[in-house]
């Protein structure tokens, strides 16, 4: 028995239907995805630039005279020079770890003229950087070598020394 031209026109908006709601699952799939990436995108960048601002602050520290009266400090960093602060660095007291007698060896063909009291002292440098906008949290550490006198390895470091 022939199947009328009438009656197949509902199984066509049927399979119509089926395949409208199946590429919508797939447009709204792909769509969740890219949004998912997207934010993972913006957490990576906001924690890279906390890492960043967190250096800059260290930085900052290493180049004063840090060693003369170790402190906490608090430093404002501010990124795009638009004058509002980006982030806000937290410096814990830098802390004198080690401490030992320098030796005077010659590293090359140039004499160094260093007092006879030197001693190199190992710092530990702490910044925390807590981002209220993004969430990003984030604490960079960095150790730093410092030729001090004997006043001023006594002054500022407790930690054991090597004679």
């Amino acid at each position: 028995m022939p199947v009328s031209r009438h009656a197949q026109r509902g199984v066509t908006l049927f399979i119509s239907l089926i395949l409208l709601v199946l590429i919508t699952l797939m447009v709204t799939t792909a769509f969740t995805l890219s949004n998912t990436n997207l934010k993972s995108v913006g957490n990576m960048q906001a924690k890279d630039e906390a890492v960043a601002a967190a250096n800059q602050a260290i930085e900052q520290v290493l180049s004063s005279p840090f060693t003369n009266a170790p402190a906490a400090e608090e430093i404002n960093v501010d990124f795009n020079n638009d004058g509002i602060t980006d982030y806000v660095v937290q410096i814990a007291k830098p802390d004198c770890i080690r401490a030992s007698k320098e030796t005077i060896v010659a590293p090359s063909s140039i004499s160094l003229q260093m007092p006879s009291d030197s001693w190199n002292t190992l710092w530990d440098i702490e910044a925390t950087v807590d981002d209220p906008k993004t969430g990003a949290k984030t604490t960079v550490r960095a150790g730093a070598r410092v030729l001090l006198t004997q006043a001023q390895k006594d002054a500022v470091c407790s930690g054991p020394s090597l004679p």
